[in-house]
């Protein structure tokens, strides 16, 4: 893929941002669109870190000034809502806070910034589990329905590393590294796909099953849960430097890929293949080209280029097959996500079915912006 190309989509993306800035300024993206055009939302739910990332990546790469204001409004109403306390019963304080808050104070030492981020941090630590060594995903704290972890806090545990990293209290480390330990001995099955939810025994601690929420089946992968496996690995490695989570980085990414159809955009679940007319979910190639675009710094040089290339060809085919590529098509990036199917063994309600979601979009500009950088040979300043 030419460099070209690259920088096409990428300034395309940030003409779209920039376009519907006015509508996304005190307000927010609703989690996914409806007719791929996204309506307006307050700062609730997990999701709205996203667009505020994006906020920031295109500031990062372009220095318009009117991303880093609104980016810096956005700010605020961040702090206000973990101030506050509003919809944080959860551990998704990292896909709130990560891409918002401590990017921006990675750019600007934003104030505000650090404070909620720090604030976040302490929220996410409080759901931690001794008995088990988890952070409780959902639920009321203790909840014997809700004893359980997700494969999707791989990413959330981040925000923990840099609190210590920034605050020099090491109990946010220990945390999360505790965390990934446990998360990584139950969700990965022996044929290397991932389980996208495991339960444990609220009095011994031990692990008891894995099951899914948002997949097809107990027994299926869910392809934006594998997706967080493979990202959620390169970060593992990046921040404890154990071999074996680059060997299980390894595992997760060649199901993925082997399990693409001939197009490389997943369908929403593992269980569907080439000729299938479920939807797909482009939000989860968009992770994992992330996750192997970071796990690439981390190799031999052959190794790296081996996993840049592989990353240019999905990340090729995500912009061929997947991004909007006209105002009046969408307010989003990218198209053909899916935030929750239903099957018969999962308790969701169709959700974002064929539509863009937020961290599709932000995943997608991330990558742009990490291609870009490989091809100045530079590295990325992760947020993450």
């Amino acid at each position: 893929m030419e460099k070209e190309k690259i920088e096409i989509a990428l300034n395309w993306a940030l003409n779209q941002i920039e376009y519907y800035l006015n509508d996304f300024t005190t307000e927010f993206p609703y989690s996914h669109s409806e007719n791929n055009f996204y309506k307006k939302s307050e700062n609730i739910e997990w999701t709205t870190g996203f667009w505020t990332g994006e906020l920031w990546l295109g500031y990062e790469y372009s220095k318009a000034e009117n991303l880093l204001n609104t980016a810096k409004i956005q700010v605020k109403s961040f702090l206000e809502r973990i101030e506050k306390k509003i919809d944080i019963n959860h551990h998704d304080m990292g896909f709130l806070y990560t891409p918002s808050c401590v990017a921006a104070y990675k750019l600007t030492k934003n104030k505000d910034a650090y404070k909620a981020a720090i604030l976040a941090a302490d929220n996410l630590i409080n759901r931690f589990q001794e008995k088990g060594q988890f952070l409780q995903a959902w639920g009321d704290l203790g909840e014997k329905e809700n004893y359980r972890l997700i494969i999707d806090c791989l990413l959330n545990v981040p925000l923990l590393f840099w609190a210590t990293e920034v605050s020099g209290n090491n109990k946010y480390k220990e945390i999360a590294t505790a965390h990934i330990k446990t998360a990584m001995k139950v969700i990965i099955r022996e044929n290397d796909s991932t389980y996208h939810t495991f339960y444990f025994d609220k009095k011994s601690g031990l692990p008891t099953h894995g099951v899914t929420h948002q997949g097809n089946r107990d027994g299926s992968a869910w392809s934006r849960g594998q997706a967080w496996g493979i990202y959620g690995a390169a970060l593992a490695y990046r921040y404890l430097g154990d071999e074996n989570y680059l060997n299980i980085f390894k595992r997760l990414t060649s199901f993925f890929i082997n399990n693409l159809p001939e197009d490389k955009i997943p369908y929403w679940d593992f269980d569907f293949s080439e000729g299938s007319k479920e939807p797909r979910d482009s939000s989860s190639l968009a992770i994992a080209i992330c996750g192997i675009l970071e796990m690439s710094r981390y190799l031999n040089e052959n190794e790296s280029k081996e996993y840049v290339k592989i990353s240019q060809e999905l990340l090729e085919a995500l912009i061929d097959e997947c991004a909007v590529k006209d105002i009046y098509q969408s307010n989003g990036l990218l198209l053909h996500g899916t935030y929750a199917r239903k099957s018969e063994n999962n308790p969701c309600n169709n959700r974002g079915v064929d539509e863009c979601n937020t961290w599709g979009d932000y995943f997608y500009l991330e990558a742009l912006i990490r291609m870009n950088y490989r091809y100045e040979n530079k590295l990325w300043n992760s947020y993450w």
